[in-house]
């Protein structure tokens, strides 16, 4: 039914109005798209920022890698079979021959250790006291006549120049102070057992060795590790693989001469000339 106006006219037909655009077609349009997505990766920045400024401890810069740890500077103690191997090319079998008072001939076996780069091998005087040959064998089986270069009877020390050097030249490295208890291993030819070593502790330093032939020795060091006859001149190595002492004598109330815990060694120190600290020391070079 039509309702007429009061003058009797007709209302004039609505005009319809247009659909607003739904949320889906605004969120379609290109515009918008962008702006949305700009601000979406802005938002994850801010999110992103906050957790790296969060785990820095207050700093947003990237953590740096922990600097490694520079190597300690001083060596750990060595083991007795790597000290072995440490000194075992520096050190040589010594024989001698010689004539006693009667004109027999005899002949000894001894130690000694190269002690400088030239090839000097040093010793205990007594080793080649009187010989008339000197025959060094190198830790390669090489061999080699020697000369005696010096010695020194008050130390029972000497050095000696041999007529070639071997291959493969490595001088002992000599120096190190020792205290009472420390770790001690020597090396060297007992009773002609070739390149034999023992371990023990030093047992006292400054010790005064009595001699029937010659003067006092004093100064020494004395240590438990077991040497015998043939270890003479042989180094005494401390746990670093340095050489602190030069083996000379073992005590023993019998004349059997044979090792029952006491022995000594001239410091490398009073061996190079350098006093008779006692402890194995050597002077600066």
């Amino acid at each position: 039914m039509t309702v007429l106006r009061p003058d009797g006219s007709e209302p004039p037909e609505p005009v319809p109005e247009e659909p607003a655009p739904s949320r889906v077609a605004r969120w379609n349009t290109p515009d918008r798209r962008r702006k949305a997505l700009i601000a979406l990766v802005g938002a994850w920045a801010v999110v992103i920022t906050v957790v790296a400024f969060t785990r820095g401890g207050g700093s947003a810069t990237p953590p740096t890698a922990a600097p490694k740890p520079s190597p300690s500077a001083s060596q750990g103690p060595l083991a007795v079979s790597a000290i072995y191997q440490t000194l075992l090319p520096s050190v040589v079998l010594i024989q001698t021959t010689g004539h006693d008072a009667k004109k027999a001939l005899e002949s000894a076996t001894g130690t000694g250790v190269i002690a400088n780069a030239d090839g000097t091998v040093m010793t205990a005087n007594h080793v080649i006291d009187g010989a008339e040959t000197i025959k060094l064998t190198y830790a390669d089986g090489t061999s080699a006549a020697a000369k005696v270069a010096s010695a020194n009877p008050e130390l029972d020390i000497a050095t000696l120049t041999p007529a070639k050097l071997p291959e493969t030249l490595v001088p002992a490295v000599l120096g190190g102070g020792v205290q009472v208890g420390d770790t001690v291993v020597a090396i060297g030819n007992p009773l002609g057992l070739v390149d034999s070593t023992s371990s023990g502790v030093v047992s006292g330093l400054d010790r005064k060795l009595t001699r029937e032939k010659n003067d006092d020795i004093a100064g020494l060091i004395q240590f438990d590790a077991a040497v015998n006859p043939g270890n003479s001149g042989g180094p005494l190595v401390n746990d670093q693989g340095q050489v602190v002492g030069i083996v000379v004598a073992l005590a023993n109330p019998t004349d059997a001469g044979t090792f029952i815990g006491i022995g000594f060694a001239v410091p490398i120190g009073a061996a190079l000339g350098g006093g008779d600290e006692g402890d194995g020391r050597a002077p600066p070079l």
